[in-house]
């Protein structure tokens, strides 16, 4: 009886089991080094002509893996011998997952190229190109394509390949730029937020001051500030810390991933980063000079009421002294010491009043008048009330 001793052949990678296509001995001796290539014919160009390769007549005893999962391109059917990447005299484009790529071997079309052609036309014209040469002057898959057969395949997805990589380029562009310019806006609206805040904290005192100009009452505006003034202090110092957080937060130099030697600020000895460098340090100074400046604002517009009295003081310049009649009225509804000046302004529109000295610590005022004439105080209550206060006289005297 007859023994079957036929060698089941290798059809799949050795390294990575994917089936692999069928490569002519000729594109071995084409490809290889030298070394590799002395066993293989090294000249041919019978399957090229004007409408692509032909396919292989038959078995040639080797297959080509265009995985991008291993490093081995040739392998035989029989046996264990195998070619990577590294013995071949060209780059397998199709086993890259970046770089230039090569897709045409014969025409000199890349991934990149196609990349090239996308960005400054919209389109590849690579297909076209391919076909309209594989007329005249003719293509050299054989010799020159690792794989030994048409290009055209390769090329189609090479073009998709392309379209997707500046797809996701430009995505990443897009999301980078809102961040950063969320992020300056953020810093604005915190800066802004915090002195807007703050004056409208002190409001209670410089409001009315401001009416009182125009000739306006604001003491019941005043009272009313008054009463929200801890709220806006809560709100400011809110977005102080914001502002503060958003000024002095670390931050990346470029987007992660963009450029190796500009991933973060800490690389801005690298040449490609100085220019950069400096723009970014200048712009964070002026950041942190104009935080600095919007906090001295703050605490400024914060403290106003506090040093308001020591500014516009609480008389109208004429002392009151012992030789005119003096009376003492407890005020009532003085939110702060920019109240005293609304307070002396209102009592000295009386007729006969001489001096007034408006005492806001004690919410107290001494009015003075001639001695002969006596403290007129129903006008100065009606005044006070006109001007939003209440006042009740605690004492009056007349001196000699």
């Amino acid at each position: 009886m007859a023994t079957d001793t036929t060698a089941k052949k290798r059809l799949t990678c050795p390294s990575c089991e994917q089936k692999a296509k069928r490569v002519s001995t000729v594109t071995l001796g084409a490809l290889l080094v030298e070394e590799c290539a002395s066993q293989f014919v090294k000249d041919g160009n019978d399957r090229c002509d004007i409408d692509g390769c032909n396919p292989l007549a038959g078995d040639t005893g080797w297959r080509f893996c265009e995985s991008k999962a291993c490093d081995v391109v040739y392998f035989s059917e029989e046996g264990n011998t195998m070619f990577t990447g590294s013995q071949l005299k060209v780059l397998v484009g199709i086993k890259e997952t970046e770089g230039e790529r090569p897709l045409c071997y014969c025409f000199g079309h890349s991934v990149d190229s196609i990349k090239g052609e996308l960005r400054s036309k919209g389109q590849s014209s690579a297909l076209e190109d391919i076909r309209a040469k594989m007329k005249d002057p003719g293509c050299r898959c054989e010799n020159e394509n690792p794989s030994g057969s048409c290009c055209l395949g390769n090329v189609k997805k090479g073009i998709k390949v392309a379209q997707e990589e500046l797809r996701l380029a430009d995505s990443d562009i897009q999301m980078s730029t809102p961040a950063k310019s969320s992020t300056g806006k953020g810093e604005k609206i915190a800066k802004i937020g915090t002195i807007v805040s703050a004056i409208m904290a002190s409001s209670c005192c410089w409001l009315p001051l401001v009416l009182l100009t125009v000739g306006v009452s604001g003491a019941g505006i005043a009272s009313t500030m008054e009463a929200y003034r801890p709220t806006f202090m809560v709100v400011t110092f809110g977005f102080l810390g914001a502002a503060f957080y958003f000024t002095y937060r670390p931050k990346n130099a470029v987007v992660a991933g963009r450029h190796d030697c500009c991933s973060t600020e800490a690389a801005v000895e690298n040449d490609c980063c100085v220019s950069a460098s400096k723009s970014r340090f200048s712009m964070m100074t002026l950041n942190k000079a104009m935080l600095w400046l919007v906090t001295i604002m703050a605490v400024a517009f914060l403290f106003f009421p506090s040093y308001v009295g020591a500014i516009i003081g609480g008389s109208d310049g004429k002392a009151v002294t012992e030789n005119m009649n003096r009376a003492v009225i407890k005020v009532e509804g003085m939110a702060c010491e920019g109240c005293s000046a609304l307070v002396a302004e209102a009592i000295h529109t009386v007729p006969g009043v001489l001096a007034v000295k408006v005492d806001y610590e004690k919410g107290e005022t001494v009015v003075g008048t001639k001695l002969d004439q006596p403290v007129p105080i129903k006008e100065i209550r009606a005044a006070l009330e006109k001007a939003g206060f209440s006042g009740a006289f605690v004492r009056g005297q007349t001196e000699h």
